[in-house]
């Protein structure tokens, strides 16, 4: 199953970062010349936690793994966390740095002012999947190589995904809550907590994380349904039990929970608007770990306030860190954390391993997996377009 799935989606990079058109595109250069690079990371602090797992290498402190590795090759490696505002220590390197290496769990937004100002970069790798946070649209104009680790995390969000559907389902929270509060009210928790056996359940995107979750969900004995630019195989699909939704507001109404798995782009930003929400079924349970900006952020409220949406969940915020004040930590029937899913110590040592992977590939001068490639030579990845 999983080999089919691989074999589709290596198909699809590989045309997707193919065009004819594409010696048009000024494109800097992304072999690297001899000599030292500057290489800058943006990742989140982590404070007293970096020295109490020895794998957990996605953090400021850690930087990957990779720093001893770089500075023995007399490359010159700067982590830090700070990366908003014109005077934030991101800033100061842009002009001279060679490959920026972010991560959607602190995203440093890579926007057209700081790509013009970037005069020597060449390499935008994400550490981990989802490279949204990148104006791809002003890289590809500038010929500059965006990729990520693609793969990296699917497992880990899949997972996070069901847990997180259960959570809502059995409506856990307000149990767990009255524990830690010292009360015991069975009928405050039981009166709409429900079995997951037989939920029709809908994926709005189903690439890697989207077919993944449906595996995993198989066993529950849902109606799985789902949504995607592309069919998966016969073969594939029968397997997994899912049936293929051609349109989505009409696969929308007969979800009794939705699972958002599309990437964010022009197309999909703000797309559960008040109006798409209002059609969907009352009391739906919605799943989120693919962006915050998918949703438009008060329709969600005001259909938790109202009741129309019955529980929402996820880990992706907008914009990310959520402030303090962000409407989502106040609404009803809500079970939000920090963006965590995809930043497991498994997923972190694979996301490491995959960006030393490709700038071993960048010094050598040779090409990344295919998959990999969000923008190349002025083409972006097909589901970013």
């Amino acid at each position: 199953m999983m080999a089919i799935a691989m074999r589709r989606a290596a198909a699809a990079a590989t045309h997707a970062i193919s065009s004819a058109n594409s010696s048009s595109i000024l494109t800097r250069h992304l072999h690297a010349s001899s000599g030292k690079k500057k290489i800058v990371g943006v990742f989140y602090k982590a404070h007293e936690y970096a020295e109490m797992n020895p794998n957990f290498v996605g953090c400021a402190e850690n930087a990957l793994g990779i720093r001893n590795w770089l500075e023995s090759q007399g490359h010159e490696y700067i982590v830090t966390d700070d990366k908003e505002g014109p005077d934030c220590e991101l800033e100061k390197h842009i002009p001279d740095l060679h490959v920026l290496i972010t991560t959607p769990f602190h995203p440093a937004y890579v926007t057209a002012e700081r790509i013009k100002k970037a005069k020597n970069l060449q390499l935008l790798l994400t550490a981990g999947i989802g490279s949204d946070h990148v104006d791809l649209q002003a890289a590809a104009a500038a010929g500059l190589t965006v990729a990520e680790v693609t793969g990296s995390n699917v497992v880990s969000v899949a997972e996070d995904e069901l847990m997180r559907i259960l959570i809502l389902v059995r409506n856990f929270l307000p149990g767990h809550n009255q524990v830690i509060s010292g009360d015991w009210n069975v009928a405050g928790i039981a009166y709409r907590a429900y079995d997951l056996e037989g939920k029709t359940v809908g994926t709005v995107g189903c690439g890697r994380i989207g077919r993944l979750l449906l595996q995993r969900l198989k066993p529950f004995g849902c109606n799985l349904l789902y949504h995607d630019r592309i069919k998966m195989e016969s073969e594939l699909e029968s397997q997994i039990g899912a049936k293929f939704e051609e349109d989505l507001d009409k696969m929308l109404p007969k979800c009794d929970i939705v699972v958002v798995n599309t990437p964010l782009t022009e197309k999909t930003k703000g797309m559960f608007d008040k109006e798409r929400i209002s059609k969907l079924k009352k009391g739906v349970l919605i799943v989120n770990n693919a962006r915050g900006a998918i949703m438009d952020t008060q329709a969600v409220v005001d259909g938790c306030n109202s009741g129309h949406i019955g529980g929402y969940s996820g880990d992706v915020w907008y914009p990310q860190p959520a402030p303090k004040d962000h409407p989502w930590r106040y609404m009803p029937n809500q079970a939000m954390t920090p963006h965590i899913s995809g930043t497991t110590i498994d997923a972190q040592l694979r996301y490491a391993a995959g960006v030393k992977d490709m700038l071993e590939n960048y010094f050598k001068g040779e090409e990344f997996p295919a998959q990999h490639y969000i923008v190349k030579e002025g083409e972006l990845a097909s589901q970013y377009r």
